[in-house]
């Protein structure tokens, strides 16, 4: 073993490692003095963690992503119950829309499931003042192949044949490419129901990243935050695509395991190649988030996921939530809050809180990394 592969397998065992012993942390005191504080439990019996506030406290304004909002309910309630002088809001409306708030300068941060594009980051210099927006990794999970199929509890799909469902090539459950990929199940002579994110959605880019690397060239369409697939039924917001899916007969669609878990869906697992298809676990996408390579520059830490691995126990489409902030010119008011509630985000106890309900912890020289520059926001 080179000593790249053996570091990369020496982090993948530490970040499941992780995963399998989570505890659910939460945070302490009303102590608004700039110390950490530690003490009561929150709601739902959390066990209290330090955190350290803010010396003011404020209004912190945040909003995007729908992946990450069970992340930010678990840290808002930990956060506010230890800040009290602080005031979180955080609202969805998918990473296009967070990302779009951001660069008007109506947000301190925003979360998105894909890492800023280039004219994203040029924007972000008119309210990024001296500075521009960056990629901060904060909160990582897996896309979810959930599906709702009349006596079918179990599926196997692949890349080249959700990319022929997602594009309404394939229209049938019983079809052969789908029936060859689940030997003995009995699959209903039945209309697919595919269902997508309506707005623009890191979790579609993240979906169709996948689909264009591993669809076998079936996926005609570049990776976007757009849906471009043909046909199908649409739905807006994570929560609103799980809804869905629950309510419409022999549907498939994608979301966060989170959300899979929460409306108790079942997730089909992937042949990605591997000696057998790999299921949809936080510890799988664990050990493919622990190889991906950072490819932002500077203090941007944008990340490359592959999602045509094929390696053992590797789920390849794993998802990470970045909250795009500003390196330099953030606004005064709101700095302070933004500083001291990434970094309880980005601690053991923030990263271990959100793994109770179904993210993946970030790898801990990935979280290291994701500190060092938010101490420098300035």
């Amino acid at each position: 073993m080179n000593l790249r592969n053996g570091r990369s397998k020496a982090l993948a065992i530490g970040a499941v490692a992780l995963v399998s012993t989570l505890s659910l942390s939460a945070c302490g005191t009303d102590d608004n003095t700039g110390k950490s504080s530690s003490g009561a439990s929150t709601a739902g019996g959390a066990t209290a963690a330090k955190i350290a506030c803010a010396d003011k406290g404020g209004q912190l304004l945040g909003a995007g992503s729908t992946a990450q909002s069970p992340a930010i309910d678990v840290w808002k309630a930990a956060y506010s119950a230890a800040c009290s002088s602080a005031t979180l809001t955080y609202s969805g409306g998918g990473s296009g829309a967070g990302v779009t708030q951001f660069n008007q300068g109506k947000i301190a941060f925003a979360g998105s499931d894909s890492a800023l594009k280039p004219a994203e980051v040029d924007a972000s210099k008119a309210v990024c003042t001296g500075g521009q927006a960056i990629d901060l990794p904060m909160v990582a999970g897996l896309v979810s192949i959930v599906f709702n199929i009349d006596g079918v509890d179990k599926l196997v799909v692949d890349g080249p044949t959700l990319a022929k469902i997602f594009d309404s090539q394939i229209t049938k459950w019983n079809d052969p490419a789908i029936a060859a990929l689940n030997p003995g199940v009995t699959l209903p002579d039945a209309a697919i129901q595919a269902i997508h994110r309506s707005e623009d959605s890191g979790t579609t880019a993240n979906l169709t990243g996948y689909l264009a690397k591993a669809g076998g060239g079936n996926w005609k369409y570049p990776a976007a935050k757009a849906w471009a697939g043909q046909g199908g039924q649409s739905a807006n917001g994570s929560a609103g695509v799980a809804a869905l899916v629950k309510q419409t007969k022999n549907s498939i669609s994608y979301v966060e395991l989170s959300y899979a878990q929460t409306n108790k869906l079942n997730s089909a697992a992937i042949n990605t190649g591997a000696s057998k298809p790999v299921e949809a676990t936080a510890a799988n996408a664990a050990a493919t988030l622990a190889s991906a390579k950072v490819v932002g520059t500077g203090a941007d830490l944008a990340l490359d996921i592959d999602y045509a691995t094929k390696a053992e126990g590797n789920y390849p489409i794993t998802l990470v939530t970045y909250e795009i902030v500003c390196d330099k010119g953030n606004k005064a008011d709101s700095l302070p809050v933004l500083k001291s509630f990434l970094n309880y985000t980005v601690s053991d106890a923030g990263q271990q809180a959100i793994g109770a309900v179904g993210y993946v912890p970030l790898p801990a020289e990935l979280a290291t990394k994701v500190k060092t520059h938010i101490d420098a926001l300035a």
